[in-house]
């Protein structure tokens, strides 16, 4: 077998495995090689398929979970440049291009080569604390900055391209891309971006202030986030995380490398966010 891909499984749920199980009998049978990572495949209970500790060697990473563990999958496909294609075993599934039903479909893709690879805008991101050390991450969804103690609002001055914007008491900021518009930036109240848009969101989070607006800016700007008052917990996509106290400062950019998704189907994004949040489109009097 000269091909290969590397299934990343939750964990958790016999479901993943039942559905995971089926597709690596099926890309088997077509001599693709299958490999699991996090010491999973003795789960599936396929002989052939090894575990495996990176995307070393595969063409294609494929996830059976919600958007948590796409993005454990996102993470390990980086390193090695690959594109990811997930099945939604989650509640939404935004980044998911296929439900547990379509695995034939899945199958048949695979085998054939026949996916497409979207480039999604990612983020980068450096914290450094006030004796100037730093910590480097990056983000597909969103870069969150939140208050360490529940009793205290952290102090966070925000400035936009070297210049400041506003200094919010806040229970957060979140920097998104328009992929985590629809994830925790949404829910703090920010705006839905199509994600072929190129921007970055600026999403302050129960702001004790007038002005507490979602800002929309240029995927060149430079976000730059001083704690005046802390300490704060600093999140990369629920992922990756560090603490920084009073005085430290964050610095967001665009990523100079994006994340690749694999796409099978040629659906809108309108078309999914109304599927995904179960819009109304027709409205309550329709009959």
């Amino acid at each position: 077998m000269t091909r290969k891909v590397l299934f990343v499984i939750h964990g958790a749920r016999t479901d993943a495995f039942n559905v995971a199980r089926a597709a690596a009998k099926g890309l088997l049978a077509n001599n693709i090689a299958v490999a699991c990572a996090d010491a999973d495949a003795g789960q599936l209970e396929i002989p052939e398929v090894t575990p495996a500790d990176n995307a070393a060697g595969c063409e294609l990473v494929v996830v059976f979970g919600g958007d948590g563990t796409i993005l454990r999958g996102i993470e390990i496909a980086r390193e090695h440049d690959i594109p990811v294609l997930g099945v939604n075993l989650g509640h939404v599934g935004f980044l998911a291009e296929a439900e547990p039903e379509d695995i034939e479909r899945v199958i048949s893709v695979v085998v054939n080569h026949e996916w497409s690879v979207e480039e999604r805008l990612a983020l980068a991101i450096t914290a450094t604390d006030a004796d100037g050390r730093t910590w480097d991450s990056w983000a597909l969804n969103e870069i969150a900055i939140e208050k360490f103690n529940r009793e205290h609002m952290a102090n966070l001055l925000v400035s936009i391209d070297e210049r400041p914007v506003s200094q919010w008491a806040c229970d957060g900021v979140l920097v998104a891309t328009p992929t985590g518009s629809t994830a925790y930036a949404f829910s703090a109240g920010g705006p839905v971006v199509w994600p072929e848009v190129e921007a970055m969101l600026v999403v302050p989070v129960s702001a004790h202030a007038l002005f507490s607006k979602p800002l929309v800016v240029s995927p060149a700007s430079v976000v730059d986030i001083e704690v005046t008052s802390g300490p704060v917990v600093v999140s990369a996509d629920r992922q990756r995380n560090t603490d920084l106290a009073t005085g430290g400062t964050l610095r967001v950019v665009r990523n100079t490398k994006p994340v690749k998704l694999a796409r099978i189907h040629v659906t809108p994004f309108t078309e999914r966010l109304v599927a995904k949040f179960e819009l109304p489109v027709h409205g309550w009097r329709a009959k």
